[in-house]
């Protein structure tokens, strides 16, 4: 096998297995492991490392075959805003982790939030917060 599919094939079953990635590697599972399509059926369920999907520098896990394929038909359509990162952070002018569980569907948009109280935060004006995270985003995403 060649050196970069050995690579990875050992981030993958590292990945699955919750055993640490190779030394330096920057590959992550994205969203904790959760398929992002489930959420627009209904409510978040976890993914399956062998229903997976590389994309924008991540592993994707799905809860299905039918979701891989059509998370890689459109994958804009249905990753968190943000990355992923927390979306009240974002309208705020930084970066917090998005917790997978906490979350919220919006205009066709997954927005994750840090914990309980950035969603309530966020709930008590969606759009403004929308409109300031999209505004803000380019500004803090490199970092």
């Amino acid at each position: 096998m060649s050196r970069f599919g050995w690579t990875l094939a050992a981030l993958i079953a590292a990945a699955s297995t919750g055993a640490p990635a190779l030394a330096g590697n920057q590959l992550a599972v994205a969203i904790a492991g959760y398929d992002p399509v489930s959420y627009f059926d209904g409510e978040p369920a976890p993914g399956e490392a062998r229903f997976n999907h590389f994309w924008n520098g991540a592993i994707w896990y799905f809860s299905s075959e039918a979701n891989r394929d059509a998370f890689a038909a459109d994958p804009a359509r249905y990753a968190p805003a943000y990355d992923g990162y927390c979306s009240w952070a974002a309208s705020q002018g930084y970066k917090a982790p998005g917790d997978p569980l906490v979350y919220a569907v919006e205009d066709g948009r997954l927005f994750l939030q840090v914990h309980p109280r950035a969603q309530e935060l966020w709930e008590a004006d969606v759009p403004t917060y929308i409109q300031q995270g999209d505004e803000n985003w380019p500004r803090i995403h490199p970092f």
